[in-house]
């Protein structure tokens, strides 16, 4: 999946908090995470099926962990003895419902096993989705107890992983923790996303300098975006803190954002001219559609000692200036509303 924009080398990091195997080490989430770890002193085990761009400051070792299967992953626990493991690997964006089933069920099946044999056993971050929850009527906040009556592929597929990820909890054979996400915005986002296409409009209509068509399906939802940078934060703070274990926690900006305020406060921050153009959609909505979604993270600010702390602004700034820096431009100059 092509991206929008790179990922920049973080501070340097303090030493001996432990290493960190991160599944999906290459993907836009993933690399957020890795760079936080590497930011709290972890050594980062970046581990994928492709290299792709990452920090060369990062161990990489290759895996399919499905075609593979749980012993290879095993093997590689014993060896690097890794403080905790964390799941950024999955599919969000598979035309198949085979490919979710393999990457967000199948993928959590694989990790499981081998985790239940590893020792010393490390701490399991995983990485779901708020989309596990049925969607809810507007004004409705959702929380950790809300209906877990996912209406896509995506969130069908994510629950299933949730769900086994804790009935192994349960069981006493892993020391995990589920964080549900939702709607990540960042550095790296990435270009299938909405937020991702506007930017690779106004980077691609640039050259001739006429205003930029940026197409659109109709902006009418309002939903929950989060910082790439909290969301790493909390991942941090999930593999430290001793009583997260067992735990399902919301990580969000506990705030509702138009969609469309999205899209102009981001063509704003470009700076580029542009015509905004919704497309016309043709026949019935579909059943999974849905307009509102507000996050509830009080249960993270309690456990975990978490909260949210930068703005739409920020995360929409760090997405267009890596976009722009990686289409070989500059974000320099971009106009102040």
């Amino acid at each position: 999946m092509a991206e929008i924009g790179a990922l920049e080398r973080p501070d340097g990091p303090d030493t001996g908090a432990g290493r960190v195997v991160v599944l999906g080490a290459t993907g836009f989430v993933g690399r957020q995470v890795g760079a936080a770890l590497e930011r709290a002193g972890h050594e980062v085990l970046a581990v994928a099926r492709h290299p792709r761009k990452m920090p060369a400051f990062w161990r990489f070792r290759p895996m399919d962990l499905v075609a593979d299967g749980p012993r290879a992953l095993t093997e590689l626990i014993d060896e690097e003895r890794p403080v905790a493991v964390v799941n950024a690997a999955g599919e969000v964006w598979s035309p198949t419902a085979d490919g979710m089933r393999r990457n967000n069920r199948l993928l959590v099946d694989r990790l499981l096993s081998a985790l239940a044999v590893a020792e010393p056993r490390p701490r399991l971050v995983q990485l779901g989705s708020v989309h596990e929850y049925a969607p809810q009527p507007h004004g409705v906040w959702l929380t950790e107890s809300s209906p877990e009556e996912p209406t896509t592929d995506y969130g069908r597929t994510k629950l299933q992983g949730s769900h086994a990820v804790l009935r192994a909890v349960e069981k006493g054979t892993v020391d995990a923790v589920v964080l549900r996400l939702s709607n990540v915005i960042g550095a790296g986002t990435p270009r299938s996303s909405l937020l991702g296409q506007v930017a690779a409009q106004l980077l691609d209509d640039a050259a001739d300098g006429r205003p930029a068509q940026v197409r659109v399906s109709p902006l009418r939802s309002i939903r929950d975006f989060v910082d790439a940078q909290d969301v790493s934060r909390a991942v941090v703070a999930a593999l430290r803190v001793p009583g997260a274990g067992g735990h399902v926690l919301n990580i969000a900006s506990g705030a509702s954002q138009h969609v469309r305020e999205m899209v102009d406060l981001l063509i704003t921050l470009s700076g580029r001219p542009a015509r905004l153009v919704e497309r016309l959609v043709v026949g019935p909505r579909p059943l999974t559609d849905t307009d509102w979604m507000a996050v509830d993270v009080s249960a993270a600010r309690t456990v975990l000692g978490w909260e949210p702390r930068r703005t739409p602004r920020d995360m929409v700034e760090d997405l267009w200036r890596a976009a722009a820096e990686h289409h070989g431009g500059s974000a320099v100059g971009q106009r102040r509303p």
